[in-house]
């Protein structure tokens, strides 16, 4: 594949089109609103950095990468531990629910539109549930995307979809909201290069230490009014 065709493909699996649901999570964020934590530009920019960089760079980073690597090789056994594994790092109902059902999206979305070789698909559709990392790295497998940039697009549409919440919640501006996404990208690069020095410890070395964002993401499965399903 060319270069400008994994680019295209990225674009694709990046898109905030893709039909996957996530416009419908805020992953805790709009808990942060209400508990006062995030209310304005600078607060909502400082919590998506500190998401990526104290979170998504501890644990989910580095596992999408695992995952990307035993996609390669189709190690099925690897391939349901890690999914398992980080299935079960996720500390809420609604976190749980989220990554299922936007896993169980794109895992679809792969099926029909055939992406990949059948083993793969067959491998994808045996997982249950699927977790969103492991859906989107066998999206970037099968799409011959190299493990770097599929990673970068996984955690810029992450952020992307989280400063989307903010416009919404807080409320932002639309260009504030572009301002922030811009002021990200170095988070985004360095979320992916801590991910891939993880990713390469034997044995890989991740954290889920995020208790804020578990109370958090709690406290909104009864919140009174809410926007989004996390």
């Amino acid at each position: 594949m060319t270069q400008l065709s994994q680019l295209i493909s990225l674009l694709h699996l990046a898109s905030p089109a893709l039909p996957i649901g996530g416009f419908s999570y805020s992953q805790g964020l709009e808990a942060a609103i209400e508990c006062g934590m995030v209310r304005d530009a600078g607060s909502a920019e400082q919590w998506v950095r500190s998401n990526l960089l104290d979170v998504q760079a501890q644990c989910e980073a580095p596992v999408w990468l695992l995952l990307y690597r035993h996609w390669r090789t189709l190690d099925a056994t690897r391939l349901a531990e890690w999914n398992d594994w980080f299935h079960a790092t996720r500390e809420s109902a609604e976190l749980r629910l989220e990554t299922e059902q936007m896993g169980w999206s794109l895992a679809r979305l792969v099926a029909q539109m055939e992406w990949g070789d059948a083993a793969l698909r067959v491998q994808l559709a045996v997982l249950s549930p699927v977790c969103l990392p492991t859906a989107f790295a066998a999206a970037c497998v099968a799409l011959d995307v190299n493990e770097r940039d599929g990673l970068a697009a996984y955690c810029f549409s992450w952020a992307e979809n989280q400063v989307s919440a903010a416009l919404k919640a807080v409320p932002l501006g639309q260009v504030a909201g572009q301002h922030i996404l811009r002021r990200l990208h170095p988070a985004v690069l360095e979320t992916v290069d801590e991910a891939v020095r993880r990713a390469a410890a034997e044995p890989p070395l991740l954290s889920t230490f995020s208790p804020m964002l578990g109370l958090l993401s709690a406290r909104h499965e009864t919140q009174y009014s809410r926007l989004f399903r996390s």
